[in-house]
């Protein structure tokens, strides 16, 4: 303490005392209270009623949270939630009374509240809104405590109030950033435990029937009997794919996605299967769709099959879902892969020779030919050319290739060779003959 002087009107100094404020604790934004020196705290005065009075305000705050809030109501007990308000409450007035006296606050019991809550389940706003309840409820103990006692002391009480918000900031802030911290590490451990899941259901990680299947499929929600489907996505395009798809948006849609693509399991419910191609629309992806499958074992064939119906989709500038039995001609070309590509050089072998410019425009015709179901009128308007022009290159297509377009199975030929150069024309152009030099 300072001893100040000063004198009277006798001209005798008289001996005053003057407080030297303490630094009070640091707030967050670098300012430090200051809090007169007062030996003992009100608090110390008043420690037995006000342990009594935090009993009852616990009582108060357990039942109105499980009155207002069911995800607490579903979680704890009243008994249970009422002893942790009780010591959250002492825990906020003992980090009252180490501030006021320079000390820090003890958070550990603050994060492993929050690091419990999240790992329960329990909303983070429903926590920290009983948090801030309890803030207030303790203060309006506080003022109670101290009227009770000295009605005059209230002004010794209210230099607290900045001392005590920023003890319940600071557990407060303790309590989030534990829960923030447990619930990221708990969606990691749910994202591992997810894929292994689905690494069973569409790997085949046992017998279509075992006991790791039916494990696999109850743990992700599936019914033993359903309506499933997959989905293969393209490399390049995954990074668009969520998680998981909303149910409101169509079908249930469980994701895993690799570097070299994606694949989608798909509980179909009642949906039909065009809905998941409505699903994908937006996504702007090369998607394969299988058949339905009735059973999760039969996943890893619908994979499979999702897997062939992606390979009908041109690559890489190609987009759009496909439906493997919309494709089943060109899934059978992209199945035998060394098979097309012998069927495309019998085939088409004396149109691969030709010039590169030749045989673009004479395959782009046989291939619009073909999607305008053999009309020559309207290819020749796909085209924007005149009909005798494309006559024309059909007849000359037909003399190089040995094939009649009016014989239905020449013309199967002709559609599956092309299928199959469309599928690698890059592998058709390096396989082309070069020509001969002339001696």
């Amino acid at each position: 303490m300072l001893i100040t002087a000063r004198r009277v009107s006798d001209g005798r100094p008289l001996r005053t005392r003057r407080h030297r404020g303490r630094p009070g604790p640091v707030h967050r934004s670098g300012f430090r209270a200051t809090l007169p020196l007062m030996e003992p705290i009100i608090i110390d005065e008043i420690r037995e009623d006000l342990s009594r009075r935090i009993a009852v305000a616990a009582d108060r705050l357990a039942e109105r949270t499980l009155a207002d809030d069911p995800a607490y109501a579903a979680l704890l007990g009243r008994t249970e939630l009422r002893d942790r308000i009780h010591h959250s409450l002492a825990q906020s007035v003992d980090g009252l009374v180490r501030s006021s006296r320079g000390l820090p606050v003890e958070l550990a019991d603050a994060r492993a509240t929050g690091t419990l809550r999240a790992e329960q389940g329990l909303p983070l706003a429903s926590l920290l809104r009983t948090y801030r309840r309890g803030g207030r409820l303790l203060w309006h103990t506080l003022t109670e405590a101290v009227t009770a006692h000295d009605p005059g002391a209230l002004p010794r009480l209210l230099p607290l109030a900045s001392v005590l918000w920023d003890v319940l900031d600071q557990m407060t802030d303790a309590v989030a950033e534990a829960y923030r911290r447990t619930e990221a590490a708990r969606c990691d451990r749910d994202r591992e435990r997810r894929a292994a899941l689905l690494e069973t259901l569409l790997d085949g990680g046992g017998a279509a029937d075992g006991p790791a299947v039916s494990e696999a499929a109850a743990q992700l929600g599936l019914p033993e009997r359903g309506r499933f489907a997959v989905v293969a996505v393209g490399p390049g395009a995954a990074g668009g794919v969520p998680a998981e798809a909303p149910a409101a948006a169509g079908p249930r849609v469980l994701w895993r996605v690799r570097s070299d693509g994606g694949t989608g399991l798909v509980d179909l419910g009642r949906h039909p299967l065009e809905a998941v191609r409505e699903l994908l629309a937006p996504l702007g992806v090369r998607a394969g769709i299988s058949p339905v499958v009735e059973a999760p074992g039969d996943l890893p064939r619908a994979r499979w099959l999702a897997a062939l119906a992606l390979r009908t989709v041109p690559a890489p500038a190609g987009t759009g879902a496909a439906l493997l039995d919309e494709r089943l001609p060109m899934a059978l070309v992209a199945a035998q892969a060394e098979l097309a590509d012998r069927l495309r050089q019998v085939v088409l072998g004396p149109v691969l020779a030709l010039p590169a410019e030749d045989c673009r425009v004479l395959l782009g015709t046989l291939g619009t030919w073909l999607t305008c179901q053999g009309s020559t009128t309207l290819a020749a308007q796909r085209l924007y050319c005149h009909r005798n022009t494309v006559s024309n290159r059909l007849r000359r297509l037909e003399q190089l290739t040995g094939r009649s377009l009016s014989d239905p199975a020449h013309v199967v030929e002709l559609s599956l060779a092309h299928t199959a150069y469309l599928q690698h024309p890059a592998s058709a152009a390096l396989r082309r003959p070069r020509p001969r030099r002339a001696p």
